[in-house]
């Protein structure tokens, strides 16, 4: 069985290398949309070229998304007018059984009590 070693040089360590902050890439995208090629802005800043296209690619994609309008936002919009209305419902519903138990309670009308959730 033969054994695969990978070359360690210690300063080549990933915790050693610069975290990009969300600006920073996005300055880097813009040079790339701007029409500077990857590799002289590869060089320039000292990042891969395939992380570039990454961050470039990315870039467009949530641009495409934000072009769409209300319909791109998370499914969580989605979610939240669904509990808004079923609220709504709820409130009237309420309201009705109010007033049909007052109506009732009026005429003098026996109304059973209420069941208890399990």
């Amino acid at each position: 069985m033969t054994l695969m070693t990978v070359k360690d040089d210690g300063d080549e360590d990933f915790r050693n290398k610069p975290r990009w902050s969300a600006n920073k890439k996005m300055d880097a995208v813009m040079r790339l949309l701007r029409g500077e090629t990857i590799d002289q802005v590869s060089r320039d800043i000292g990042i891969e070229a395939h992380r570039l296209a990454a961050w470039r690619d990315d870039f467009v994609a949530g641009g495409k998304e934000a072009m769409k309008g209300r319909l791109a936002h998370s499914e969580s919009s989605e979610e939240e007018r669904r509990r808004r209305a079923a609220e709504r419902k709820i409130g009237e519903l309420t309201m009705e059984n109010e007033i049909l138990r007052a109506a009732a309670r009026k005429r003098g009308l026996q109304i059973p009590p209420q069941k208890r959730p399990r």
